[in-house]
């Protein structure tokens, strides 16, 4: 069983800006992530990080488990606009809103959320 837990942080200020750096480059991380799977046709989970995992760990020195979160996260979003482009959540194929959906990869905001947990902590 999973317990999730909301808790507020209330970091130093240099606590804050090493968890700010963090975000920012799991979110940079994850665009290129994106371009790099949009590019090569692949958006699964396995498939980005047999791709991605080396070069997201070396380029923006990410650990593991942050690497790994921003490659999942990455995959969960193609999934989540696979799923809405067959429902028809952006117009029929063939649309300009469903080209502008399904031609060009996702990008994440810099600030955009990003699931911690208390492997990533070192």
């Amino acid at each position: 069983m999973k317990l999730v837990v909301r808790v507020k942080l209330l970091p130093t200020p240099v606590q804050a800006t090493a968890l700010e750096a963090t975000l920012h480059a799991c979110n940079e991380a994850a665009s290129w992530v994106s371009a790099t799977g949009f590019e090569a046709k692949t958006t699964t989970n396995r498939a980005l990080r047999d791709r991605c995992y080396a070069t997201v760990k070396g380029q923006w020195g990410l650990g593991a488990q942050a690497a790994q979160h921003s490659i999942k996260k990455t995959a969960d979003a193609y999934t989540t606009l696979r799923a809405n482009l067959k429902a028809g959540n952006h117009g029929r194929p063939g649309t300009k809103r469903y080209a502008r959906a399904a031609g060009k990869p996702l990008v994440f905001r810099k600030d955009a959320a990003q699931p911690y947990d208390d492997r990533m902590l070192s």
